[in-house]
């Protein structure tokens, strides 16, 4: 280990920007606050995948009250999952088929890290824990490495109705509608099922440039709607190091491009929509790891959709396949659309 200086830490910490600053000083306070009260850390444990051998490990550290009861809420307002306070720099131990890993959450409190571990393909899990809280099980989805074939979806408007492009009504779906109040798009489940059934194996990855905050709500929803179970990976609202806010365009990207390297056996089977940056981002991709696409489909959004997530209408009513970037996309209104188009192709044989 490398050690860090003084001066080398007061370097990182002037070159921050100024809303990280303060949002981490906000939270020291609330931090220390709460501490003083008797509230302890307790553990969020997010769906992780990997392969035999290492896991990526995802959670989260946040402060609660002493003894509280954890009861299930039958149901739950989004905004409760935006009223919590992270732990910084706490130490998270992570057993992964008995070897035992130390890292550290960061400045929100999060824990990303990849470790080795002895794993068999299918759902596995490690266990987390830290000083002060109980531990807690992170379901793994483990990718066999003689799979070929899986599936990236996105959420808003593919899985779940939301119409996040429009301001006032994401944050309404975000912060003050019941999770039990979200409609899914028609189809989609019946799609990836059959998917997945066609492909043994196969695992699915759900990419939204969602907050984490929400990650338990759309676990219980995909489960609800009868979506096949898999790791949901989003981003952190809020200040970075660099910026006032991320860049959901650029972590899907990122985690893309991670993906790829990852697992450079897997063709993905891309699945989006054309009211935000699905299209954009997918055909990016796709030219730069053509080995790693095996097809791009996309759910075309209504012309009332269109119009208030700030995309042109097209036609709905016909499936279509298009070439494009020596990929095939296809592109119907919902998954019955998308099925007629995909149960002639490989990935459905």
């Amino acid at each position: 280990m490398v050690a860090v200086t003084p001066a080398e830490t007061a370097q990182a910490v002037a070159r921050m920007h100024r809303a990280a600053l303060v949002e981490d000083a906000v939270h020291e306070v609330i931090e220390r606050s709460l501490r003083n009260r008797g509230w302890k850390p307790y553990i969020t444990a997010y769906t992780g995948y990997g392969a035999p051998g290492w896991a990526r490990v995802m959670g989260r550290v946040l402060l609660s009250r002493p003894r509280l009861v954890r009861k299930r809420r039958e149901k739950v307002r989004g905004w409760r999952s935006f009223t919590t306070t992270p732990v910084s720099g706490a130490v998270v131990r992570i057993e992964v088929g008995g070897v035992v890993t130390e890292t550290r959450t960061d400045r929100s409190g999060y824990v990303d890290c990849r470790v080795k571990g002895d794993l068999e393909p299918g759902w596995a899990s490690v266990r987390l824990s830290c000083d002060g809280a109980t531990p807690v099980d992170a379901p793994i989805r483990v990718i066999d490495p003689a799979v070929t074939v899986g599936l990236i979806s996105d959420i808003d408007d593919t899985v779940m109705v939301t119409t996040l492009p429009r301001p006032l009504l994401a944050a309404w779906n975000t912060f003050v509608l019941d999770e039990h109040a979200r409609a899914a798009v028609p189809g989609m489940a019946v799609l990836y099922e059959r998917l997945i059934n066609a492909n043994p194996g196969a695992p699915v990855i759900y990419l939204s440039t969602g907050a984490w905050n929400v990650a338990p709500a759309l676990t219980r929803f995909l489960s609800r709607h009868l979506y096949p179970a898999g790791p949901i990976l989003l981003t952190d609202w809020g200040p970075t190091p660099d910026r006032w806010f991320r860049s959901g365009q650029e972590h899907k990207r990122t985690s893309l491009r991670r993906l790829a390297e990852e697992f450079p056996s897997v063709k993905w089977l891309l699945v989006g929509d054309d009211g935000q940056h699905d299209q954009e981002i997918y055909s990016e991709f796709a030219r730069e790891h053509p080995e790693n696409v095996a097809a791009v489909a996309i759910r075309r959004l209504s012309p009332t959709q269109a119009v208030l997530a700030g995309a042109i209408p097209g036609p709905t009513e016909t499936p279509e396949a298009v070439p494009s970037g020596g990929k095939t996309w296809f592109s119907a209104p919902d998954g019955a659309g998308l099925w007629s188009l995909l149960r002639d192709t490989d990935l459905a044989e």
